[in-house]
């Protein structure tokens, strides 16, 4: 690969929603937004290495896609409507509402009330995180083409319903963030542990965009107690990013890091949100309750200090909010530090997560620990065929090997 292919490369991971979410302010149509956005950067790959990577990247491709788009609607002048539309197309601001962020305001945009909360999710994932229809349905525990066929669904409803996509104003906010919050939350935890092989392990970009996105929800919503705790949880689980990779590319869990390579700076503001949600004296919800368990763990100096009754009375709290699987996995995670992984064993043993690669790397290593090797190799053999993270798979394969036995 060149260097204005490596460029092109990044600019597209960097850009890609950004541009469709101007263009999909400007022209009202996600459809149209993505194809624009796709011939944009098929002339960078052209004109670039001819011509040089411009300036400012960002622009030229939005100024280019735009272009496209009313060359398009010029070029279907006979239908009337269009030929409204194409002249309606201009340069001037439309006014900002609530919003001013291009690619919030498309978040809150997809995450319509008309739309069901799953197909809201999927699509924003789609369309502003960047994530590919794969990666999203990782992100569900899905099929690929079940996802396909949702995100495909709910882009027909927002045409057959003509939702528009325009400004979302204050009074909109409250009955859309959930469905934001839970984008924001899916995409930094694509940056967090990335699960498409072919890309680095952690993705800096994905969750400093999150963040970047969920500081400006809160600036909208500073007395939404969700918000704050879920850009607590953000800032207390990247203040551990230095230290989740080792130098040859392989996981290091979070017993084994080098706490001295935490951010403390992030740590702070996290636990001064999370104590000011504390402070409030209302229940929390379940961001607020990750956040408190986040703080636990960056509250200890070293491992052996960690306040494990504490971390599972949390976990306790959050299943009542959420009795999902996966949050009684890492609940039991949580008791084998207190009763022993015979006891979190039992637990995790019950749960319908066969598809899940982190439900059968917790087995391996509860095995491992009550010394059933055998069980254990085959628990690591079924979690490396599922993780899809290269820097997890290196550290699963690891740990199986270490195991005695054939």
């Amino acid at each position: 690969m060149t260097g204005v292919d490596d460029v092109i490369a990044r600019v597209h991971r960097e850009e890609w929603a950004r541009v469709v979410a101007t263009l999909a302010r400007r022209l009202g149509d996600l459809d149209v937004a993505e194809e624009m956005a796709a011939e944009a950067f098929a002339t960078a790959v052209e004109r670039w290495p001819v011509e040089g990577v411009p300036p400012n990247p960002g622009a030229w491709l939005t100024t280019t896609a735009y272009r496209k788009a009313v060359d398009r609607l010029r070029r279907e002048v006979r239908r009337e409507e269009k030929q409204r539309e194409a002249l309606m197309l201009s340069d001037t601001p439309e006014p900002l509402g609530a919003v001013d962020d291009d690619r919030l305001r498309l978040v809150f945009t997809c995450c319509h009330p008309a739309l069901a909360m799953e197909a809201r999710i999927a699509l924003t994932l789609r369309m502003v995180g960047g994530l590919t229809v794969p990666e999203i349905a990782r992100a569900f525990l899905v099929q690929e083409t079940a996802m396909g066929q949702r995100i495909t669904r709910a882009k027909a409803k927002i045409k057959a319903a003509r939702i528009p996509y325009g400004v979302p104003f204050r009074e909109d906010l409250p009955a859309r963030v959930t469905g934001v919050l839970t984008v924001l939350y899916l995409i930094f935890n694509e940056g967090y542990l990335a699960s498409d092989p072919a890309r680095e392990p952690v993705r800096g970009d994905l969750t400093a965009e999150a963040i970047r996105l969920t500081r400006l929800v809160r600036a909208l919503l500073p007395a939404d107690g969700e918000v704050a705790g879920l850009l607590a949880l953000m800032l207390l689980t990247e203040a551990r990013r230095a230290a989740r990779v080792s130098a040859g590319g392989e996981l290091v869990a979070l017993g084994e890091q080098d706490r001295g390579a935490w951010d403390r700076e992030l740590i702070a503001e996290g636990h001064a949100l999370v104590r000011a949600r504390l402070a409030s004296g209302q229940a929390p919800g379940r961001y607020q309750v990750l956040a408190a368990i986040n703080a636990v763990h960056t509250d200890a100096r070293d491992v052996r200090d960690t306040d494990w009754s504490q971390v599972v009375a949390l976990y306790d709290q959050l299943v009542r909010l959420d009795p999902s699987p996966i949050v009684r996995l890492n609940r039991a995670i949580a008791v084998a530090e207190i009763d022993g992984p015979q006891v979190a064993l039992a637990e995790v043993d019950g749960l319908p997560l066969e598809g899940y690669h982190a439900f059968h790397a917790t087995r391996a290593d509860l095995l491992r620990r009550l010394g059933r090797s055998a069980e254990s190799r085959e628990a690591y053999d079924r979690a490396i065929a599922l993780a899809a993270n290269t820097a997890e798979t290196a550290y699963l394969v690891r740990r199986r090997d270490q195991l005695a036995g054939p």
